[in-house]
């Protein structure tokens, strides 16, 4: 199983390996470059005891066993590298790396044939070395890379990063039907997003400029309207949304059996006026209440979290007073929300004995 702990303990081995490798060229340098490193005093005693105890074991024999050791390590840290992510990573580049790494790291002891000084055979021999065991490295790295991306089952890839979608046209008097495309095993191929009973709650989830406007939201607008649908359309954007809407009204009002009227409710600027309060739509009390709520919750939305409380219930209830005593006054004739705010502001000592005619608000105004 491949969990976050096993990748960390790979990684760690990996990264153990690969400083073993380093280790051990660092000692193949200090041994087979002796004399410089004496010369520049940087020799010691504890160290040299230890290299004399791994020195039984042969490792130190020849120069090449030291690299051929060193090397093996570094080849077994790079299979668990990920290597760097680059999605333009070549072949060629990777030949390039190793070849030019190994034959440096292996081609460098032809230092020791060279007619100089001890001490600059030693450092040509260190540099070239170190040079090819870095671009070996990472060479190694982006093949190890490569290979993953190559070998590895990914079911995210291009050829099973879509599944088969519904090509039929499901119709029906209720249903919004969304035509696109889609490719499936590298075709593309015609489909159908059927909602199948656009009554129901759709949420569209995307981030911006995904293309939830056009290809959903602009669609489900223009097929509501040419079935014949009352719609209320909330445009956040204004006036996005509404200019799709109006232009399919237009292209599409004859068809309902009553001819439809097209009202914007804008604040910033007005254009159509409609009255909260109407009178004919408050059958009961109660119809009233909920007016009054909606309307002083909306205006201080921190009243919402106090809900039961005097000082939230009482506004409302003499806000919901108002409204009924405007509803039953000369048959609605003064229910609006200007003639309910001028209304409030009366004196109080006048106003209560006249709402107080009204029984069904009585008990409210006590």
């Amino acid at each position: 199983m491949d969990t976050g702990e096993n990748t960390q303990g790979l990684r760690a081995i990996a990264d153990l390996t690969r400083k073993a490798s380093f280790i051990l060229l660092a000692l193949n340098f200090y041994v087979f470059c002796y004399a410089a490193f004496d010369q520049w005093g940087l020799t010691w005693d504890i160290i040299k005891r230890i290299l004399q105890n791994f020195g039984e074991t042969g490792i130190f024999n020849s120069l090449h066993y030291t690299k051929s050791f060193s090397f093996l390590l570094l080849c077994i840290s790079l299979f668990g590298s990920k290597g760097k992510k680059d999605e333009k990573i070549k072949v060629g580049t990777i030949s390039k790396y190793l070849s030019i790494g190994a034959l440096l790291y292996w081609g460098s002891f032809l230092v020791f044939y060279l007619n100089w000084s001890t001490q600059w055979v030693a450092i040509s021999y260190i540099a070239t070395t170190i040079a090819g065991f870095m671009l070996f490295m990472a060479g190694g790295a982006r093949l190890s890379r490569l290979i993953q991306i190559k070998l590895t089952k990914d079911i995210f890839n291009e050829e099973n990063e879509t599944f088969p979608q519904e090509e039929r046209l499901l119709e029906n008097e209720f249903s919004v039907n969304l035509p696109g495309t889609y490719r499936l095993k590298g075709k593309t191929r015609s489909m159908w997003l059927n909602l199948i009973n656009c009554f129901r709650l759709v949420l569209v989830a995307g981030s911006p400029g995904a293309g939830k406007t056009f290809f959903i939201i602009r669609e489900v607008i223009i097929q509501c309207i040419r079935r014949s649908y009352c719609i209320i359309l909330y445009d956040f954007k204004y006036d996005d949304l509404s200019i799709i809407a109006y232009n399919a009204w237009l292209k599409y009002k004859h068809l309902y059996p009553v001819p439809p009227k097209f009202y914007v409710i804008n604040f910033d600027t007005p254009i159509n006026r409609c009255n909260p309060l109407e009178p004919s739509t408050l059958l009961d009390i109660t119809d009233a209440t909920e007016s009054s709520r909606t309307i002083l919750l909306g205006l201080n939305f921190q009243w919402i979290q106090k809900t039961g409380d005097f000082f939230v219930e009482s506004p409302i209830n003499f806000f919901t007073a108002i409204i009924w005593f405007l509803k039953k006054y000369k048959g609605g004739l003064y229910c609006t929300l200007p003639h309910a705010i001028e209304l409030m502001q009366s004196n109080y000592d006048d106003l209560f004995p006249i709402l107080s005619t009204e029984p069904e608000i009585e008990v409210l105004i006590g």
